[in-house]
């Protein structure tokens, strides 16, 4: 599985590196400018690293509301802040601009980032308005800007959006691996944080015939475990921060107590 060769482990547990608010964004700090950005992720990344996480996920997480075309700014600002700490970069990492397949393609490329989570195909309902996909010209745009090894995490049930027609989450399962050739699906809970359901997980897990699946959202100390008798790995966030709220910076005694229990699942395996 690729997910062993590229983190080294099975069952990687990937970190993300939430970005606070850029130009552009509503909750932009002008005072504090791009220094301040820079800054609160070398801070999260080096609790990420030192608390062992696998793999870490740069996004723009305080971008809220959301655009599904990111702005030229976002991406620029990405790009310098994962520039100024490529130096510390200890894992393999990715990124995810907030909701754009395409900027994310683009942001990876200039940052050699070696995958990306997106919303990649479907058509939904959602809190940013009707959000609608391409997956056929987004994989056309990889291999157009010279992406051919770039992973592709595709985010199936995405946050605080539902598919506009009503389907069954094994047939976007299976349809989305016949179709698309996803590298992983990753399944998630309502909202950032909010627990990934099981039952869903495991569905999804035993509709596909090869591709990895990850659980996306809401995995803590007290059911990581759980979720990882499941799924090939798991992307997560709040879980790290101070007290476990998603505003907070990253706490790397909460990472290291997290590692932890799954370094010990990793041992029964």
């Amino acid at each position: 599985m690729w997910t062993k060769d590229l983190f080294g482990v099975e069952k990687p547990i990937i970190a993300m590196c939430h970005l606070q608010a850029m130009p552009g964004d509503p909750g932009y700090d002008a005072d504090g400018g791009m220094e301040k950005v820079v800054e609160c992720a070398r801070k999260d990344l080096h609790a990420l690293q030192d608390g062992g996480v696998d793999g870490v996920m740069f996004s723009n997480e305080f971008s809220l509301p959301y655009l599904t075309k990111v702005r030229p700014e976002t991406v620029a600002s990405m790009a310098r802040v994962i520039g100024e700490l490529m130096s510390e970069i200890k894992i393999p990492y990715g990124v995810n601009c907030l909701w754009d397949p395409i900027a994310s393609i683009d942001l990876a490329v200039g940052v050699d980032a070696k995958f990306i989570r997106e919303i990649i195909t479907g058509v939904y309902a959602s809190d940013f308005g009707l959000w609608n996909t391409d997956a056929g010209t987004t994989v056309r745009h990889k291999m157009e800007v010279g992406a051919k090894d770039l992973k592709l995490l595709f985010n199936i049930v995405p946050e605080a959006a539902k598919y506009l027609a009503d389907r069954d989450i094994c047939d976007i399962a299976r349809s989305t691996e016949f179709n698309n050739h996803p590298d992983a699906l990753c399944v998630s809970g309502l909202t950032a944080g909010a627990e990934t359901d099981t039952q869903i997980l495991k569905k999804v897990k035993d509709s596909v015939k090869r591709t990895p699946v990850f659980c996306n959202t809401g995995c803590t100390a007290a059911n990581i475990k759980r979720q990882l008798s499941i799924a090939d790995g798991a992307v997560c966030a709040t879980t790290f921060k101070y007290d476990g709220i998603f505003e907070n910076a990253v706490d790397v005694k909460r990472v290291k107590e997290f590692m932890k229990e799954v370094k010990d699942f990793r041992a029964s395996l």
